[in-house]
């Protein structure tokens, strides 16, 4: 070992040697040979700086798929565009490492792992998409969908939703209310007190023609305002069901990010071996 210089790929860590003997039938004098054995290490260096951190980022970014709002239309570009990173790099690994049906390197475990993982997020994206844009014309929520998503899955994923404030359409529609019933009831006080004749338009507690028709316009426009408002609930129901939905699906994600990556980096045997190479540092 005094002529050994040092790879930038393997490390070795042991060369022992075993003397043999071998007799044969045609002498009466045994054979000596000498075996070694050279124990080699792959250094991980160069593996882990292009490679595994690499992954490991990419497959993190998956997850942030989850924390993307579902109004950004980006979502599934953002999905497909880590799946094909990911190609790309298994692409890159194919050259890498050598061709063997024995068995599968753990780097083609890991990024087979993050591709099944990014294609179920995409797959699980697509369907947080098809609620968050429902609406009341062609779904309604059920009353199990109300009960697990708005109030008991919120309450176990922290989530707090905004107490939904009076606002000016509701105010309107109020006064709207208020004014005609008012104006109604004085009609018809003053009809009990003028012995049936109204003071403003005469016998009889009807409007005029006009104004009749301007109340009538009104109280239609009121009730669209209404039935759109009662949609627009709806909707932000669904939104809100999704955003849930998304939630719960980064936990999830993460979670299985986390233990699969843990799982997978730290399975290779070169981790825990601690013998010093010769010649040279580890």
């Amino acid at each position: 070992m005094s002529e050994y210089s040092q790879s930038v790929e393997w490390d070795i860590l042991e060369v022992p040697g075993q003397r043999n003997a071998q007799f044969y039938p045609c002498c009466e004098w045994p054979f000596h040979d000498i075996t070694y054995y050279v124990i080699l290490r792959r250094k991980t260096l160069y593996y882990t700086v292009n490679l595994i951190i690499p992954c490991v980022i990419i497959s993190f970014l998956s997850v942030l798929v989850f924390y993307l709002p579902s109004d950004s239309v980006e979502k599934v570009t953002l999905c497909v565009s880590i799946l094909l990173a990911l190609t790309v790099f298994l692409l890159m690994l194919i050259d890498l490492i050598p061709q063997s049906s024995l068995s599968v390197p753990m780097f083609g475990k890991y990024l087979l792992f993050t591709m099944l993982l990014v294609t179920a997020s995409i797959c699980s994206t697509i369907c947080v998409l098809n609620i968050h844009f429902r609406s009341p014309s062609t779904h309604t929520i059920g009353p199990w969908t109300k009960k697990i998503f708005i109030e008991i899955l919120p309450r176990i994923l922290f989530i707090k939703r905004p107490q939904k404030n009076e606002n000016k359409l509701k105010i309107f529609l109020k006064h709207f209310e208020e004014t005609r019933m008012s104006l109604r009831c004085g009609m018809e006080r003053d009809n009990n007190v003028f012995g049936g004749r109204n003071r403003l338009f005469g016998r009889g507690a009807r409007l005029p023609e006009d104004l009749q028709k301007v109340v009538e316009g009104i109280h239609y426009i009121a009730e669209h305002l209404r039935n759109d408002n009662e949609d627009e609930s709806i909707r932000q129901d669904w939104k809100y069901i999704a955003m849930v939905v998304d939630r719960f699906f980064l936990w999830v994600f993460s979670l299985t990010s986390v233990m699969g990556t843990y799982a997978l980096i730290t399975s290779p045997p070169t981790l825990h071996n601690t013998m010093p190479a010769i010649g040279g540092n580890n």
